[in-house]
């Protein structure tokens, strides 16, 4: 089926060349890092996880939010996300492998990560990520080829893929949770050693990957003869809605703690997000000042136009807010959650982190690759269904 991704008009070669171009460019970007290290990044003892990992913790959720539409559909019958289950599932694989490559571009020496299974740790929190995620990628696989391939030929899918389908329901919960540990179980840094990391990562999770899906369908509905319809769209909305309310409202339960209880330790991350922190020399650090403020601003604006009935039904209004709540998040988890875990360190010492050049080309090819498979996967399904739209389904 994939020899359908070579069927394309011009527009869709064009994107198909820019997204490799800006690929081609990272490659560079990153045999310079890989010859001399990653002294070429932002990154220091101090604060060693920057924008690769922070990418691979937000595109963590963006994969989990599949299962928004697949539970809906497999489990509940809900056959008005027939449309969507599909494009959700491509989704987590271009987004799996996104997060697996910006692992391997942070790794430094990248054959290092062979560790992970040449000496497994059960007692190792990146051993278990690394297990649920590359499950979760073989699930989305295996259920979205078998899927496809049953409606290529007409036939409804085997009864044996039914296990598979149900067991990636509660694996899409677990690849953000686990990440979620990834963070919490570290004590020396107060900013995430919180019980709630795992619910806000799993809300803004089902926040911000619907949104995309949105976005997605939108632009799709633009540029292509596909609609996924109505109904659906406006269901994604009001899980958008209420996964950012309930984001929004764990971030305040989460300043209020630390501003009550007034312990030092835990104010000083937010302090640092939001008014700035002296360094050793008394310089003032707000380099994340702005980014933060962005973000909160975009996520109430967003969450306003979402909880108004008649606006979210609003398709162009609907995808305003999509795109904010995406921006909103991919600052907050993409910048924000892991630079001020590091800020300031354990001796209370503020260090400036700012991405290089390197890193942002690297980082911009990483999701240049993903776009690039996304768009393969959708124009393979796209044309598959135009072809059995054409041929009477044989039950």
């Amino acid at each position: 089926m994939i020899e359908k991704a070579l069927q394309g008009g011009k527009g869709y070669w064009t994107l198909i060349v820019i997204l490799l171009a800006v690929i081609g460019v990272g490659v560079l970007a990153y045999l310079k890092q890989f010859s001399e290290g990653l002294t070429v990044t932002g990154l220091s003892r101090d604060v060693s996880w920057g924008l690769y990992i922070a990418q691979f913790t937000f595109l963590v959720g963006v994969a989990a939010s599949a299962v928004m539409v697949v539970l809906p559909y497999y489990l509940h019958n809900y056959k008005m996300f027939g449309k969507l289950t599909i494009l959700g599932e491509f989704l987590a694989i271009g987004a799996c492998i996104m997060c697996m490559t910006f692992i391997f571009v942070d790794m430094g020496q990248p054959f290092r990560i062979g560790n992970v299974f040449l000496y497994p740790s059960p007692h190792s929190m990146m051993f278990w990520d690394t297990v649920v995620l590359f499950g979760y990628l073989l699930l989305n696989i295996l259920i979205s080829r078998v899927a496809m391939s049953s409606e290529n030929k007409g036939v409804a899918p085997p009864k044996w893929i039914k296990p598979f389908i149900i067991l990636s329901i509660p694996w899409a919960i677990s690849i953000h949770t686990v990440t979620a540990f990834l963070y919490s179980g570290l004590a020396a840094r107060p900013f995430w050693m919180t019980a709630v990391l795992a619910p806000r990562f799993l809300a803004s999770a089902f926040a911000s990957g619907p949104a995309l899906l949105i976005i997605l369908c939108l632009i799709l509905k633009r540029f292509t003869k596909f609609d996924a319809g109505r109904e659906p769209i406006q269901k994604l909305g009001v899980i958008v809605a209420y996964a950012m309310a309930l984001n929004i409202f764990l971030i305040l339960m989460e300043i209020f703690t630390a501003v009550y209880s007034g312990i030092p330790e835990h104010i000083d991350h937010f302090k640092y997000m939001f008014v700035g922190l002296q360094d050793a020399e008394g310089v003032m650090v707000t380099n994340l000042v702005p980014w933060m403020w962005t973000s909160s601003v975009l996520a109430v604006f967003s969450l306003s136009l979402l909880l108004v009935t008649k606006l979210r039904q609003n398709e162009t209004i609907l995808g305003i807010a999509a795109v904010a709540v995406f921006a909103s998040l991919w600052i907050d988890k993409g910048m924000g959650m892991i630079v001020a875990g590091f800020t300031p360190n354990p001796t209370h010492v503020v260090v400036p982190y700012t991405p290089t050049l390197i890193e942002s080309l690297i980082t911009l090819a990483i999701w240049g690759m993903g776009a690039l498979i996304v768009t393969i996967l959708y124009k393979v399904a796209l044309t598959l269904r135009k072809q059995v739209q054409r041929v009477p389904y044989r039950a």
